[in-house]
């Protein structure tokens, strides 16, 4: 499965707005400036989103968007299939082989088990505890 630049950039927005929880809104022009990409395809993405409930717009001179509920109830997921549709990463009938269908399956629901376990909480408060300390050795 290959997530577009709708994912990608849906999934910037919300991060945004995450970030800016509970300060009042933030328009799309500043998301757009701060992650150097189109305010005219963000405005397209909002928009989905906006219909799902996952954003509020807020009218007027300091007006923007909002997320609808709290970053800890919003997941990945939730953002995907609203801007990509269904999490599939391939189309099968129930005439294929078991085994392969099984496989589809299987793959299927790990993605949307990785999607629907990462909040955007989680993603803004990522912290990557993978990375080797960097040490400095001075002689």
């Amino acid at each position: 499965m290959k997530i577009s630049t709708k994912g990608r950039y849906g999934l910037t927005i919300m991060m945004e707005l995450a970030a800016k929880f509970g300060e009042g809104p933030t328009s799309l022009k500043s998301i757009a400036e701060r992650n150097q990409l189109s305010e005219h395809y963000l405005e397209q993405l909002i928009a989905p989103l906006r219909n799902a409930g996952l954003v509020k717009s807020v009218r007027g001179a300091y007006g923007g968007y909002i997320l609808a509920k709290p970053a800890t109830e919003i997941t990945a997921g939730d953002i995907i299939r609203v801007l990509e549709g269904p999490i599939s990463p391939v189309d099968f009938t129930e005439e294929d082989d078991p085994a392969k269908r099984d496989l589809w399956l299987r793959i299927r629901d790990s993605i949307a088990d990785v999607l629907d376990s990462t909040t955007l909480d989680n993603l803004v408060n990522y912290e990557d505890h993978n990375t080797k300390a960097n040490y400095m050795f001075y002689i």
